[in-house]
């Protein structure tokens, strides 16, 4: 692993220059379709091939169960109100309540997958979900959200995860990007989820500045670069990379927390993907993990690690 160091001289004001807007809420009928093409275009002769091509079929399928869904329903004006005006996430995932378009969200996603070939223990998974009462369903999206499922049951947890990102993803896009302001480090503004990575892009009058991706919603937000995204410390940062691999994915550590969230050079490489790349870097994690540092984002993919 290559250590690059930390902060260069000047540059502490990369971005000032450009006007980026705190907020950009996803797109939910382009955000699995792409997600699935890119891990797709990952798997081939990757040491994970089996797993992105698995992953690449998953969020195919997010992208298929979207057609005729029920519309999902917003919390209350008044809420949302009062969640922006005391710095709280409007679509607080500790304060969901699953409705009936989640229910369904969940049953079609199951029912998408069950209609082709899946490995044993996926398959499994999917009949435990499908089979479960309503009462344990909301269990399961519950432990989701909490991250709390113990270990045996990670790969239905997996799959409720996924269906929970397609449902939050539609409701952050009815959201107002100009009304969403940080939360707290590390902290979607929208619905109060790690991020799942970040990336540095290369969009008109954003150039070169830096986006967390929500791992749940898909919501990105402006992080200044150079900044610990989990504790906004601007010393002691580093980032490190694989030797021989390409240097388009890094991770950022920081020495005052001891966590590191990988940063994506989507300006140098716009085929990079927030959640696919993420995956597809895992042995940069293996690697950060022997060394004690700990992995501040998340990932409903890579859980275990």
């Amino acid at each position: 692993m290559s250590d690059i160091g930390g902060p260069k001289q000047g540059l502490m004001n990369i971005g000032e220059e450009a006007k980026p807007p705190f907020a950009v809420l996803p797109d939910p009928l382009s955000l699995f379709r792409n997600r699935s093409q890119r891990l797709a275009a990952l798997a081939p002769k990757h040491e994970l091939q089996a797993y992105l091509e698995f992953l690449a079929r998953l969020t195919q399928a997010q992208h298929d169960v979207q057609a005729g869904l029920p519309d999902a329903s917003l919390p209350p004006f008044e809420r949302i109100g009062q969640a922006l005006e005391h710095g709280m996430p409007p679509l607080s995932r500790t304060l969901f309540e699953p409705d009936e378009v989640m229910g369904t969200t969940v049953g079609r996603l199951m029912q998408r997958l069950a209609e082709g070939p899946l490995p044993e223990t996926t398959a499994a998974a999917v009949t435990a979900v499908r089979a479960a009462s309503p009462d344990q369903r909301r269990a399961m999206i519950a432990a989701a959200l909490k991250d709390a499922a113990p270990a045996e049951d990670l790969a239905q947890r997996t799959l409720v995860a996924a269906s929970l990102q397609v449902h939050f993803a539609r409701l952050a896009a009815m959201l107002v990007a100009d009304d969403l302001k940080p939360i707290a480090d590390g902290v979607c503004p929208a619905c109060g989820s790690a991020p799942v990575s970040s990336m540095v892009v290369g969009w008109p009058k954003a150039n070169n500045t830096r986006f967390c991706a929500c791992s749940l919603c898909a919501t990105l937000w402006n992080v200044v670069r150079v900044k610990c995204v989990m504790c906004s410390s601007t010393e002691g940062i580093s980032f490190k990379v694989i030797e021989g691999k390409p240097d388009t994915i890094k991770a950022e550590t920081c020495d005052k927390c001891r966590s590191y969230v990988k940063i994506l050079y989507q300006v140098n490489d716009p085929l990079l993907e927030s959640v696919a790349d993420d995956v597809a870097s895992l042995g940069l994690d293996m690697m950060l993990a022997e060394e004690g540092w700990k992995r501040g984002a998340h990932n409903p993919f890579l859980l275990g690690y």
